[in-house]
Order: structure tokens, then sequence, then C-alpha cells
């Protein structure tokens, strides 16, 4: 407080004594006078302007000229009392009821005989159920286009969840009807139960913080939330924006089972799956242990009616093989491969006999011209052949002058000769 002192009892005690000029500066012995503190009060509260708030009108006393009421909080546990004259209240076009939503316009007041503060009101409106839902639809598309909706954010469900937690109200029907199908279909399935407010002032920050505690849990699968539907109003709280983003945020897949088909809330955009209802929640979640049964045995019948499909017509398939002579009778096709060896090895050696023979031939007649055209043929038919003492055949008688040593070569044996002079003219050119 920074006012001055005023409003002082000429009659006090010690009306000459300086008061200290702020509250920060009163001692004990120094104080200030209790009137003087109040009007400062006033003072101070009744500067705040008129402020629109919203809440629950949980009470509402008409007294004389006035109507006092008491509003709560939508999300905490807050209460504060609203005076309302009974002429405004009764002039409005739209009278509040006890347990509806409502704004009201309101200025702080402060009674300086009592010393209560109350919130006076010059306007109360209920908030229309046309008002809710437009609120919702803005929120609705902010949260859609930060892309909280996307169906790629979507994670899908464990086909069997060891345990799953579930997030509803004590003693709720909706708890009874997860509970006892979720156990029929699959009696082994486990629950974290987290038991929360799922209506009131209270739900948004205990549902919060379910979500958050059992999506720490390691050991839960899945999570469920659930409600056995009720009016927009009631469901209100699961349409909050931090219920989305604690949804949104959590990394367990989440269902969302209010169990309200009329309206939507924004709960069933955010989940990763959607129940119409918690028995819907319990089917989906878990499958049916005699569904799952009896699909085995289907599946190990047509397995059995394939793999024995599949030999027999392995089966038939060997015989057939073994029915071919090749496989009857595997000595025979090696008897037909010797047959034909030795007959194409007797046709070869017959054929190389052949060639062998007409090679002599052509070799006895090739000699026999050679021999015919030998010079050896020619000294055995007489003739003699000249050859000087280094082997050159004397071809001309002016190569062997008189005294010249020669060398007769006969059809047998050689013969040595002395040359013994030219002959006369005449004879030297005779043939």
């Amino acid at each position: 407080m920074s006012q001055e002192p005023q409003g002082l009892d000429p009659d006090g005690p010690d009306p000459a004594r300086t008061l200290p000029p702020t509250a920060a500066a009163t001692t004990p012995d120094n104080p200030w006078p209790l009137s003087l503190l109040a009007q400062n009060l006033k003072t101070h509260i009744e500067r705040a302007p008129s402020t629109w708030i919203e809440g629950q009108l949980i009470e509402a006393n008409l007294r004389k000229g006035a109507a006092y009421l008491t509003m709560r909080d939508l999300e905490v546990d807050n209460s504060l009392p609203v005076t309302i004259w009974a002429n405004v209240l009764r002039n409005l076009p739209d009278q509040p009821e006890v347990g509806s939503r409502v704004v009201a316009q309101v200025k702080p007041s402060f009674w300086l005989k009592a010393g209560r503060l109350s919130m006076n009101a010059t306007d109360l409106r209920p908030v229309g159920l046309g008002d809710l839902l437009a609120r919702l639809e803005r929120l609705r598309r902010q949260l859609a286009e930060e892309g909280l909706f996307n169906a790629d954010r979507k994670r899908p469900l464990p086909f069997l969840p060891q345990r799953i937690g579930l997030i509803t109200g004590r003693d709720s029907d909706a708890e009874k009807d997860v509970l006892r199908n979720a156990g029929l279909r699959w009696p082994e399935v486990a629950f974290e139960v987290r038991h929360t407010a799922v209506q009131g002032v209270h739900c948004v920050g205990e549902v919060t913080a379910a979500i958050q505690e059992l999506d720490a849990d390691a050991t839960v699968d899945v999570i469920i939330i659930a409600r056995g539907g009720g009016s927009l109003e009631d469901l209100l709280g699961f349409s909050d924006e931090r219920v989305v983003r604690a949804v949104s945020a959590a990394r367990t897949p989440v269902v969302s089972a209010i169990g309200h088909e009329a309206d939507r809330p924004l709960l069933d955009d955010v989940a990763d799956l959607r129940a119409s209802t918690p028995t819907d929640a319990a089917k989906r979640v878990v499958p049916d242990v005699g569904e799952e049964r009896a699909g085995i045995a289907e599946a190990r019948h047509r397995l059995r009616q394939g793999l024995g499909r599949l030999l027999d017509r392995s089966a038939q398939d060997l015989n057939t093989l073994r029915s071919r002579p090749v496989l009857r009778d595997p000595y025979g096709m090696i008897s037909t491969r010797d047959e034909d060896l030795t007959r194409l090895q007797v046709r070869g050696d017959y054929a190389v006999r052949q060639r062998v023979s007409r090679a002599e031939d052509e070799i006895a007649h090739l000699s026999a011209r050679v021999r015919s055209l030998s010079p050896q043929q020619t000294l055995d038919r007489g003739y003699a052949v000249l050859q000087h003492e280094d082997g050159t055949v004397l071809r001309e008688a002016e190569q062997a002058p008189e005294g010249t040593r020669v060398t007769a070569r006969l059809a047998r044996g050689l013969l040595a000769l002395d040359s013994r002079g030219a002959l006369p003219d005449q004879l030297r050119h005779q043939n």
C-alpha cells in the first residue's frame, strides 16, 4: 500500500501520533488502525475493472433484493461468491440453472463494516450448447492444423497385449464392461487400472496424470480411456487441450472408448483407435481366444491337407520315373552303349586297315617310279659315270685332259682310270 493515511479517528488514543506513510513502514510500536487498512484495501480493490469470468453455477440463494450465487472453476477446485441484484437476475433473457456453465461480468467490491470481499455481477449468461460446440470446433481446427490428428501419427495396436492400462471411473459400468469382455476373450490378460474423475473439475487433471503414469510404465502395452457416454457438458473434459496433447505425446497406443456417438470428443480424433463403446474397445484390443484356436486348428487342417497333396504328387512322380525303361533297367542303357562302342571300334579298325593298305600301295607305286628314275637303274643297264676325284661328273672330253685321273662308277663298284689324251677331232664331235 502506498496511499497516504486517511480517515483518522480524532477521538483515538493519540491523535497527534504520526502514522507510517505505507504499510511496509508499520511497526509493532507504530501500527495502522484497522480502519485505515480496510479503507486502503477498498480503494485499491475497487479500482479493478469489470471482468467476464466463466464457471459452473453450483449454488443460488435469493434473499430480499439480491441473489447470492457461488461459481466454481471448471478445471480446478476454486469457488467464488457472486452477488447480483434480484431485478437484474429476473430480467435476464435466459435464466441460468444450478449446475450449468455460465459467464458473468463481475466487479470486485470490499465491504468495510465486515471486511468481506464480494464480486458484484452486472450480467449473467448461461453458456449454451452452441457456444460449447463453437469453442470445440475452433480447438479442433487448431489442433488439426498442428497435425495432431494426422493418420500417419496413429500407432498400431499390439496383437496380444500382455498388460492393458485402463483409465475409467471408480466402480463404473465402463470398467466392468472392459474387464468382463476382455477376460472372456483372453483370460490371461492383465490390467493396470487407474480410477479418475470422468467429469467435473477434477477430470482433466486426473486423466492427464493417469495417461502420463501409464505411458511411463514399460509393462503397459496399450491404454484404454473408457466412459459410458454422457451429455456434451459431461464429456468436455475429454475435449480439453491438455488431455489431447497428453495422448498425442504418449508413446503407448491409446484407445478412446467414451461411448458417445452423437458428439465426438477431441480424444476420439487424437487417439490411435476409436471404439464406439467400452465393450467394443475390449473386443478390438484383445483377440478372442476361441477364434484364435479355431483359426489355428483350421490352419493346421489346411496345412495337413496341403502336405498330404504334396506327398501324393511326389509319390506319383516317383512311380512315373520308376516306370520309365531307363530306370526300370538301368544296365540296358549301358549294354546298348557298349554294343555301339564295339561296333564303332570294329568299323574304326577296318577303316584304319583299309587306309594303311591303300597307303602301302601308293608307297610301292611311288617307290617303283623313283627307282625307275634313279641313276642306279641306268648303271644297272651297263652304263658308267665318270667323275673327277672330287666327285664332279665329266660331261665333256675337254674336262679330262691327258693324264687326268678319273673314276668310273659302275653298277657295282668304282674303277680308277687315267686319261690318255684327246681323241681325233672326227671322233670328238660324234654323238
